[in-house]
């Protein structure tokens, strides 16, 4: 991995002064400061897990709980600087961030959902920051970034699904070189939690076996992205994190257009992981892939997916962030990645733009996984429903601020709530303002 690594390094910066760079955005650079962008993105959001069938929150010592619930809101800040580039063959940058949260409710007792920082007791501290940032240089139409930063591959991505986002730190290159195709390779030693304020707060812990392990050490992956058509797009990548996994990855996606306002969508995502070096995840040999249709008319998009587990272990992922999970099944509780797992999706999205109210959209989904290989050699199965509802102003002084209810209900067997997650009810309410100051 490290040899593809710099190899695909040497490859996008001799991309740089080749032929390809008849006109290049290093070319058309405007400046540091010039061309520099400053923008706050302000969350509040409100999170409550309701337990069933017994389950709770912090058991205590005799087997009960404290409360049958986790309920937390908090609201959180982020400020991200991004300056341009100097001019020259060789352009200089920075990126940095500042960003906080302040807890407004969730005590001790109800705690747990990712949204604030815990002190050395466990409870929530009432306030936490961080600060980072990147330096960045540019040949051409070839980035390389080093320092603090958030990543989206499908083998090494931070998630942004609470307060605050995942960060990483390492070195990632991104290449443009050919019109098309996109080259990407990253080499990343720590990874801070959506609650971290240090890098490695990212434990590593095992869903599968619930081992606490000691982080991330290193994670080098590559990827590649071409256009083949208007209408075809193709990806591939690979990852090594070590002492954990290696994985490979692959996406195949066509839109089939029908008539002006209506299309059909085929996407195709796959996975193969297999254990690394001390196996911190225990033995691992996992395939999975999903197969999502989407049909659109007008404002409506209808969608069928089939998703599918097979080896000898469930995935895993999480030491290389937690939005490494590329797949159509992965939705708001579950991602229905279970060993030998089978699940099929069904889902309604509408666009209330056509209908006179632009900014307003709705989706609900049903999945439902059964032939899971479970820890008591029982078969386990899982379901659960999604809706969801989302208004963004579209003009106006509060224009981009949105208003989002997401709400879900998730079941499942015995034999899959000892090795998954209890029966809950998870309701999130989300409100968020970007603003652009420079």
């Amino acid at each position: 991995m490290r040899v593809m690594k710099w190899s695909m390094i040497a490859l996008a910066v001799s991309a740089g002064t080749s032929q390809f760079a008849i006109a290049s955005s290093q070319d058309d650079a405007k400046g540091f400061i010039e061309d520099s962008t400053l923008t706050a993105k302000t969350r509040l959001e409100y999170m409550n897990r309701d337990f069933k069938n017994g389950a709770g929150n912090r058991e205590r010592s005799d087997g009960t709980f404290k409360s049958g619930y986790r309920q937390d809101t908090g609201l959180s800040e982020l400020l991200q600087y991004n300056s341009g580039f100097t001019q020259g063959t060789v352009g200089v940058g920075v990126d940095a961030f500042a960003m906080g949260v302040i807890k407004l409710d969730g005590g001790a007792g109800r705690s747990g959902n990712g949204m604030a920082a815990n002190n050395r007791l466990g409870e929530p501290e009432k306030d936490s920051s961080a600060v980072g940032g990147a330096v960045k240089f540019r040949i051409s139409d070839t980035v390389l970034k080093y320092g603090n930063q958030m990543v989206a591959s499908p083998v090494f991505s931070t998630d942004d699904s609470r307060l605050l986002p995942e960060v990483a730190t390492g070195t990632l290159i991104t290449s443009n070189e050919i019109k098309g195709l996109e080259l990407n390779a990253g080499h990343f030693t720590a990874l801070r939690s959506q609650t971290g304020q240090y890098n490695d707060s990212i434990n590593g812990r095992s869903s599968k076996t619930g081992l606490k392990n000691p982080g991330l050490t290193a994670a080098d992956f590559a990827g590649a992205t071409y256009q083949f058509t208007d209408n075809f797009v193709g990806g591939v990548a690979t990852s090594k994190v070590d002492d954990y996994f290696k994985k490979q990855y692959i996406n195949l996606n066509y839109t089939f257009p029908i008539a002006d306002s209506q299309s059909l969508n085929l996407d195709f995502n796959g996975y193969r992981t297999t254990d690394d070096g001390k196996k911190l995840y225990g033995k691992l040999d996992n395939k999975l892939w999903s197969l999502a249709a989407a049909y659109s008319i007008g404002p409506n998009k209808f969608t069928i997916a089939h998703q599918r587990s097979t080896g000898d272990t469930n995935y895993q992922y999480g030491v290389d962030g937690n939005g490494t999970i590329f797949v159509a099944n992965s939705i708001q509780i579950s991602d229905f990645i279970g060993e030998d797992e089978r699940s099929w999706q069904a889902r309604y999205d509408l666009n209330m733009a056509t209908l006179g109210v632009p900014g307003l959209s709705f989706m609900a989904r049903y999945v439902k996984g059964d032939n899971i290989t479970t820890s008591s050699n029982t078969e386990g199965k899982e379901n659960e429903f999604n809706f969801e509802t989302k208004y963004v102003m579209q003009e106006g002084p509060a224009k981009d601020l949105s208003f989002r209810l997401r709400s879900a209900v998730y079941r499942a067997n015995g034999a899959y709530n000892t090795d998954y997650t209890a029966d809950n009810n998870d309701v999130r309410i989300i409100v968020e303002y970007p603003l652009s100051i420079l």
